[in-house]
């Protein structure tokens, strides 16, 4: 079967499956403007397909909504095959919490993953601020929580909030400090760039942009009947200020 907006193939012997994380991670179709972004239903649509078969789970994404990011993971964590996480340039933001459903997360030397506390784009008064700031903050409790079930020892909540807090670039070596499920393998002689809108808002240190490209590309492949909806949404996003 095929599904929109993602990449699946069965293993040779029928008891594998790969499932591609490579583009934002959306709410649903409607905000799938790549092929590659992936939401909720249509990974709930692959499980059912993969059934209790392992996953080989391939990330290279710059994130994107918290909400359909938590409910990826958790999917994720409920299939009863062996979950494997390749991360094959990079995991930023609620991408790295769905590589928390992996029972192994294997990083190269040369990919990366990203931590961070959440964020979003608002208006309101004083009094809307204020709720959303405690939204926020619930966010960033439950996501430490999620990094807390696969955290190595000795690392505290402390310890995860702090880095969340300083946007936190973490090497597959850096990584395996914090996390107790990580395995760091050999540089892979090329790295996937990460073509992802969420790039442009963050602090990507000097010297990671050899595999991180700042904004998808242009011709991404907008199915015909999405694109004046994707049209409407980059003017919206110019007209906040984060397009």
């Amino acid at each position: 079967m095929t599904y929109d907006f993602c990449k699946f193939k069965n293993g040779e012997n029928g008891s594998h499956a790969e499932l591609f994380f490579y583009g934002d991670i959306v709410s649903d179709s409607w905000s799938a403007w790549s092929q590659e972004d992936q939401y909720p239903m249509n990974v709930s649509e692959l499980l059912k397909e993969i059934g209790g078969n392992n996953i080989d789970i391939h990330i290279n994404s710059g994130g994107g909504d918290v909400f359909a990011g938590v409910a990826i993971c958790n999917m994720l964590r409920s299939c009863s095959g062996r979950k494997t996480v390749y991360v094959d340039g990079l995991a930023a933001s609620i991408a790295s919490v769905i590589a928390m459903a992996g029972d192994e997360i294997i990083i190269p030397s040369n990919a990366f993953m990203m931590i961070h506390k959440a964020w979003t784009v608002a208006m309101g008064n004083a009094d809307d601020m204020r709720s959303l700031a405690d939204t926020l903050d619930k966010l960033d409790s439950g996501i430490v929580a999620t990094y807390m079930q696969k955290a190595a020892d000795g690392v505290t909540e402390d310890k995860i909030s702090e880095l969340m807090a300083a946007e936190t670039w973490l090497t597959g070596s850096d990584a395996a400090e914090i996390f107790s499920n990580v395995k760091v393998a050999p540089e892979i002689s090329a790295a996937a760039s990460c073509n992802s809108k969420y790039m442009d808002t963050y602090n990507v240190p000097k010297g990671y942009n050899n595999i991180l490209t700042p904004k998808k590309p242009s011709t991404a492949q907008v199915p015909a009947e999405l694109k004046k909806y994707a049209a409407y949404s980059d003017a919206a996003r110019h007209g906040f200020g984060i397009g």
